[in-house]
């Protein structure tokens, strides 16, 4: 038997409220209505993705950067990829992710 996982997330980077530690990272799994409130016109952008995180991303005071893969509503549209706006922003998330271990 076969499954399909479908899944939506958006990856930020940026400040948050507590002073003094730089640039954090989170992900944001979005659920089917999140993915429904993206859609602008039928379509997601990367303008529709920035008003979402402007509402749903509290624990930040400033987004520096983001990157989204979405699955549309409808299973026959393909999947929307949003990049990063610089590789130094994605290996910001990755660092802030997934640290190297000490020895």
């Amino acid at each position: 038997m076969r499954y399909t996982v479908r899944e939506s997330f958006v990856e930020v980077v940026g400040s948050i409220w507590q002073p003094n530690c730089g640039l954090c990272a989170y992900r944001y799994n979005l659920m089917p209505h999140d993915v429904q409130n993206l859609e602008r016109n039928g379509r997601i952008t990367r303008n529709t993705v920035q008003l979402w995180i402007d509402s749903h991303a509290g624990d930040f005071q400033h987004i520096e950067d983001f990157r989204a893969s979405i699955e549309p509503i409808n299973p026959a549209k393909p999947t929307v990829e949003i990049p990063w706006k610089s590789e130094e922003n994605e290996m910001v998330f990755n660092d802030c992710m997934y640290p190297v271990e000490a020895d």
